[in-house]
């Protein structure tokens, strides 16, 4: 586990950084070979992933800052200059980013989401290898044969055995990915598949947070995530068992007049 993958001159490859860039490229090309199988402009969706990058990093940025804002304030150039993200936030601000898009051009925000959000999975899985390659979100200590060592980690506990919980992220998204793909194969209802992402989504990022150890903000006895997970989850039923069902509800009643 070490960040710095390779170092060229003055210009240093991170491997966090890395990452990020290959799962944006994946997620484009998965996105891009969706969008012609469902009859989609494969032009929008590059147009909408720049702006949901961007946009959503941004998000993520500031959602960290707030969950850190004691220290923020006590070192804000720390925090400003270094590294450090809530999934969450770009998770929030890339969605809101999409909508915008969406109503801009003027196109149908459900059909892209569904075919984007399992590219959003897709490019988590490359992030948190990143995160396990810089040392960041690190688990508990353990004795388990599942733990790993850190020599060079600038957040991780050098020397100290831990869970490996960036691996166990990875190993979900993945299997998240796969999940939606195998449900949008079946055409399920508008808004149902993005849905079951903040569903099933979730469920896992709350489990996890119960074996992190990485300093994070909390709400009461819940991490920040954990906090926010609830709402998402609910918010995931709602779309996936009465949002899809009145939209199709109301695409008949349209067709019918």
């Amino acid at each position: 586990m070490y960040n710095e993958i390779l170092t060229i001159g003055p210009v240093t490859i991170h491997g966090y950084g890395l990452m990020i860039g290959l799962g944006v490229v994946a997620a484009l090309l998965l996105g891009d070979y969706r969008a012609k199988k469902f009859g989609l402009n494969g032009d929008h969706i590059y147009g909408m992933t720049f702006s949901a990058v961007i946009l959503g990093f941004l998000a993520a940025r500031i959602l960290f800052i707030i969950t850190e804002w004691e220290g923020f304030l006590q070192n804000p150039m720390q925090y400003l200059a270094g590294a450090g993200f809530v999934v969450y936030g770009g998770i929030i601000g890339g969605a809101l980013t999409i909508y915008g898009f969406c109503k801009i051009k003027k196109i149908d925000m459900l059909s892209y989401l569904d075919l984007m959000i399992p590219s959003v999975a897709l490019a988590q899985g490359f992030g948190r290898i990143g995160c396990f390659l810089a040392g960041c979100c690190y688990g508990k200590e353990t004795d388990s044969w599942l733990g790993v060592v850190f020599t060079n980690s600038d957040f991780a506990p050098n020397g100290v055995k831990v869970l490996p919980t960036q691996l166990f992220m990875a190993g979900g998204d993945i299997l998240l990915m796969a999940v939606l793909l195998w449900y949008a194969a079946k055409r399920p209802l508008r808004g149902r598949t993005s849905a079951l992402y903040l569903i099933l989504y979730s469920i896992g990022r709350f489990a996890i947070e119960f074996l992190r150890n990485d300093d994070r903000g909390t709400v009461g006895m819940l991490s920040t995530s954990q906090f926010i997970a609830i709402f998402t989850f609910v918010v995931g039923l709602v779309g996936f068992f009465v949002v899809a069902p009145k939209l199709k509800q109301k695409g008949n009643e349209n067709s019918a007049e």
